[in-house]
C-alpha cells in the first residue's frame, strides 16, 4: 500500500448549514455509528445517550476550508461533503470517549458523560435482539476502539480498505492498519464452521466472507486465498473499472444498502434473499441493480465488488456462493455474518425501549437530599438571624451543652446585676460590690450575644487570656460590671468570682469581636480598683470602682512631673489615657493614680485586663510607690516592666537591697531587685538591676529569673553582680548581696573575695566570672540567675 493511501481524502469546502442538512438527513445512520464504536463497558443506557450527544455536537462552528492543493480524484469522494465531514466528527469523538481517564493527563470533553440529551427516571436501550447479535458484542467489546471504528466502516458503510485507513488517519487514529487487522479477525471468526468450532469447508478463504462477500486487495501477510473475492471481482474487467478494490459501495446519503421506505437509519434487509432498491422495487436474488442510473450521492447502485448472479446473494450474507449455512439442513433460517448484523435492531439507538431506574434507591436518594435541603435551610436560618447586625449567638460557636445549668448561665436575664446602693454598706470591697453600670445594661440581644461567645467562641473571635487563666463558659450566671459603647466598640464586663471577662464588638459591622479573660481572684480593694475597658489606637481607658475619689496619670519616667489630672464620666469610665511605648525607645511609661479613701495608689498597664500595682520597699513591708525615693528609683526602672508584660502579674515591688561605693571615688552605686507577683502565685520573675550614679541613666539589668523565691516574702535574699568599667577606664567586677550575706568571692575569669556583702575586684573587659556568697549561718548561695 502507498503512502498516498494513508493521506485523509479531501472533502471539500463544508458549510455549516450543508453540514447540518446531512446530520439532520441521516442522523439514525451517525448514531448508529456512534453506538458501536463507542466501548460496551460504558453500559447501554450511557452508550445510547452518549452516542447521541456526540453526533448533536459535531456540527463546525464556521466554515471547514478545502486543501490549498486538492489530491487527486477518487471513487469515494462522491460521497456528500457534509456527510462526510460529521462522520469524521462522529468517530473522532467517539474513539475519544473510549480512552481511560489517567490521573495526570487532562481530560476531554467527549470522556465526560453527556449533559444533553439527558433522561430522569428511565433507563433507554435498543431492541434485544437474538443470539447472533449477542454473540458480534461480545466480539465488538474485545476490540480496541479503532478496530470497532474500522470494522464498522467496512461493514455498515460499505468502505474499501483503502477509504477506512483513509478516514481513521483523519479520525486521529495512530495505527489503522493494527485497527483494520482486528477487524479482520472479527471477519474470519465468521467463517463458516467457525462459529460451531469446526474448520472451515473447503472454498474461499475467510476474506471472503466479509460483508458483501467482496474481496479486497491482500496485504502484506495475508494467506493466498485471500484475494480469491478479489479475483473474481477482477474478472468483471470494465464493467467495474478501478472500483474492484473496494470490498463495497460507500453507504453515504443515498447510496446502495438503504432498504425501501428507509427512515434515515441507513438499515437494509440484508436477511432475506431480497433487497430494496434506491427506486423502492425489489432486488431480485441476482444482486443485479433496480435500475440503470449509476451510482451517486442520490441514486442507488450495484454493491460493487460482487458479480451478479446468486454468488453474489450468497456473498451478501457472509456464506459461500451456492451454499447454505456451514452445517444446517437445508430450508434452516440462514445465518447472518457480523458485518451485516450491523444493520439489526440490537444496535439502533434510535429505536429505543425504556425502564424505570432503581425505584427504592432512588426513593431513598429523594429522602436524603429532602433531609439535606430540609437541614441547610434551618442552619441558614438560624445564623442569618438579624440583631444589630449581628445573629442570635454572634460570632459564637454552635451550641454542644445541653443542660439546665449551662444554659442557665447563657441565660441575659439571669445575669447578677448589684444595686449602686450595696458597696457603702458593705464589709468588703472587691468586684463582689461593683455595681452594673453603663448605658447598655438592658440591651438583652447584646449580653445574650456577650454570654454565647464566652462560652464558645467562633473562629472569628480574637480571644487572650492571662497565663494559668481557665478560658471555658461560665459555672452559673456571672455578675455584670458594665455595658455600655466605649469609641467605636460595644463592651461588657462580667465577673464570675474568679475572672474578669470583657466581650467587645463593633458597632458598626458583624466582624471583629474580642474577648478577653483576666485571673481576679483574691483581689482586694486595691486590686479591684480599675479594669482596662477599652484599648484603641494606644490609648487606653479605665472603669474605676465606684469607691475611687480621684483618678490622675503620672509619667514614672518624670518623677518631678506634677501628675495630671484624669477625667472620669458618670459610670466611672476614664478619659484615654497613652499607653506605654511598646518598641524602639522607652521614652513614657504612663501609670494610672487612684485615690480612695485609705491613700494613693499606681497601677501600671502590662496588657492585662487588671493593671498591676506598683510597690517600693523590703518584700516583708511595701508600700505604694508614690514617695520620693520610689518615683525617682521607678524613674529609672519602669523600662524594665516591659520584661513582665502579658504575665498575668498582680503587683511589681522593687526595694533597694544594697548601696555600694565605687572604685577612684565615682560615687555610690545602687542595687534594686524588682519582683513580678502574678495573680495564679506562681510563675513570679525576679530582676536585679544595678543604677550609676547619674540619675538620668536608666538602670543596668544584672540578672534576672523566673520562678525563683529570691526578692519575696518567702526568701528576701538576692545576690548579683555585674561588669562596670570606671571613669578612669579600668574595668572592675562589682557585686552586691543583700544585708544577710557575711562574704562573697568570684573565681573563674576573676578571682577575689570580700567579707560583707559588697565585693569590688579588678578585672578585664569582657572578663566572666562564677559569684557565690556566703550567709549568715553558714549557707552557701549563688548569683541570681
Amino acid at each position: 500500500m502507498s503512502t498516498q493511501d494513508l493521506v485523509p481524502s479531501p472533502v471539500g469546502p463544508v458549510d455549516v448549514e450543508q453540514a447540518e442538512a446531512a446530520l439532520v438527513e441521516r442522523y439514525p445512520r451517525l448514531v448508529r455509528i456512534a453506538y458501536l464504536v463507542l466501548p460496551p463497558a460504558l453500559g447501554r443506557n450511557r452508550r445510547v445517550l452518549t452516542a447521541h450527544a456526540l453526533v448533536q455536537r459535531s456540527l463546525p462552528r464556521r466554515r471547514v476550508p478545502a486543501p490549498a492543493v486538492p489530491g487527486p480524484r477518487r471513487d469515494e469522494d462522491a460521497v456528500d461533503p457534509g456527510y462526510a465531514y460529521v462522520r469524521g466528527e462522529v468517530l473522532r469523538q467517539a474513539l475519544v470517549a473510549g480512552l481511560p481517564l489517567r490521573r495526570l493527563a487532562l481530560p476531554r470533553r467527549a470522556q465526560f458523560p453527556p449533559l444533553l440529551p439527558h433522561v430522569w427516571g428511565l433507563r433507554l436501550f435498543p431492541r434485544v435482539g437474538g443470539a447472533d447479535e449477542l454473540t458480534l458484542d461480545q466480539r465488538l467489546s474485545r476490540l480496541s476502539g479503532p478496530g470497532r471504528a474500522a470494522y464498522v466502516l467496512r461493514g455498515l458503510e460499505r468502505q474499501g480498505d483503502p477509504e477506512v485507513l483513509r478516514v481513521l488517519a483523519a479520525a486521529g487514529v495512530e495505527d489503522p492498519a493494527a485497527a483494520l487487522a482486528e477487524a479482520d479477525a472479527v471477519d474470519a471468526v465468521d467463517a463458516p464452521g467457525a462459529a460451531e468450532g469446526r474448520d472451515a469447508p473447503a472454498g474461499p478463504a475467510p476474506d471472503a466472507f466479509r460483508v458483501g462477500g467482496q474481496g479486497a486487495p491482500r496485504r502484506p501477510g495475508s494467506p493466498a486465498g485471500a484475494t480469491a473475492a478479489g479475483a473474481r471481482a477482477a474478472s468483471d474487467g470494465g464493467a467495474r473499472g478501478d472500483r474492484s478494490d473496494r470490498v463495497g459501495e460507500q453507504a453515504g446519503p443515498g447510496r446502495a444498502g438503504g432498504r425501501s421506505g428507509d427512515d434515515g437509519s441507513g438499515r437494509g434487509r440484508g436477511r432475506g434473499d431480497e433487497r430494496a432498491g434506491a427506486d423502492g422495487g425489489s432486488v431480485p436474488p441476482g444482486g443485479g441493480a433496480a435500475s440503470g442510473r449509476p451510482p451517486g450521492p442520490t441514486g442507488g447502485g450495484p454493491t460493487t465488488g460482487n458479480p451478479p448472479g446468486p454468488a453474489g446473494a450468497d456473498a451478501a450474507v457472509g456464506r459461500p456462493a451456492g451454499s447454505s449455512r456451514a452445517g444446517s439442513a437445508p430450508g434452516l433460517p440462514r445465518r447472518l455474518s457480523g458485518a451485516a448484523l450491523l444493520e439489526s435492531d440490537e444496535f439502533d439507538p434510535c429505536a429505543l425501549q425504556a425502564r424505570p431506574t432503581d425505584l427504592m434507591r432512588r426513593r431513598q436518594h429523594a429522602r436524603a437530599a429532602f433531609v439535606a435541603v430540609v437541614a441547610l435551610v434551618v442552619c441558614g436560618t438560624l445564623l442569618g438571624l438579624p440583631g444589630d447586625g449581628w445573629g442570635r449567638n454572634g460570632a459564637a460557636a454552635p451550641s454542644y451543652a445541653r443542660n439546665p445549668a449551662a444554659e442557665a448561665a447563657l441565660d441575659p436575664g439571669a445575669v447578677k446585676r448589684v444595686d449602686p446602693a450595696v458597696w457603702p454598706g458593705s464589709t468588703r470591697q472587691d468586684f463582689s460590690v461593683w455595681p452594673a453600670r453603663g448605658g447598655l445594661t438592658g440591651d438583652s440581644a447584646l449580653l445574650r450575644r456577650a454570654l454565647a461567645v464566652w462560652a464558645r467562641p467562633g473562629g472569628s473571635v480574637r480571644s487572650s487570656a492571662t497565663p494559668g487563666t481557665p478560658v471555658g463558659p461560665p459555672m452559673g450566671p456571672p455578675q455584670l460590671l458594665f455595658a455600655g459603647r466605649v469609641d467605636a466598640m460595644r463592651v461588657v464586663l462580667f465577673h464570675d468570682g474568679l475572672r474578669a471577662v470583657r466581650y467587645a464588638e463593633p458597632v458598626e459591622g458583624t466582624a471583629g469581636a474580642a474577648l478577653d479573660f483576666a485571673r481576679t481572684d483574691a483581689a482586694d480593694a486595691v486590686g479591684s480598683a480599675a479594669l482596662v475597658v477599652s484599648r484603641a489606637a494606644g490609648n487606653v481607658r479605665y472603669l474605676t470602682a465606684p469607691w475611687m475619689r480621684e483618678t490622675a496619670v503620672r509619667d514614672l519616667l518624670a518623677p518631678a512631673r506634677a501628675p495630671r489630672p484624669l477625667a472620669r464620666d458618670a459610670d466611672g469610665v476614664t478619659d484615654p489615657v497613652p499607653g506605654p511605648a511598646r518598641g524602639g525607645t522607652c521614652t513614657r511609661w504612663n501609670a494610672l493614680r487612684v485615690r480612695d479613701g485609705s491613700g494613693t495608689r499606681l497601677l501600671a498597664d502590662l496588657g492585662e485586663l487588671a493593671p498591676a500595682r506598683l510597690l517600693w520597699g523590703p518584700p516583708a513591708a511595701p508600700v505604694d510607690a508614690t514617695g520620693t525615693e520610689a518615683r525617682e528609683a521607678w524613674a529609672r526602672t519602669a523600662c524594665q516592666l516591659a520584661e513582665v508584660r502579658g504575665h498575668g502579674v498582680r503587683s511589681v515591688n522593687a526595694w533597694r537591697f544594697a548601696r555600694q561605693p565605687l572604685p577612684g571615688g565615682a560615687g555610690h552605686g545602687t542595687w534594686v531587685c524588682t519582683r513580678a507577683e502574678t495573680w495564679r502565685g506562681t510563675g513570679s520573675r525576679v530582676l536585679a538591676q544595678f543604677l550609676v550614679p547619674s540619675p538620668g541613666v536608666p538602670a543596668a539589668l544584672a540578672a534576672r529569673s523566673e520562678g525563683s523565691p529570691a526578692c519575696g516574702v518567702r526568701d528576701p535574699r538576692v545576690l548579683a553582680g555585674v561588669l562596670w568599667q570606671a571613669p578612669d577606664g579600668g574595668w572592675f567586677v562589682l557585686a552586691a548581696g543583700s544585708p544577710d550575706f557575711r562574704s562573697l568571692e568570684v573565681s573563674g575569669g576573676v578571682k577575689g573575695r570580700s567579707a560583707g556583702p559588697l565585693l569590688a575586684v579588678r578585672a578585664t573587659a569582657g572578663a566572666r566570672a562564677d559569684l557565690n556568697g556566703t550567709l549568715d549561718d553558714g549557707t552557701r548561695r549563688t548569683a541570681l540567675r
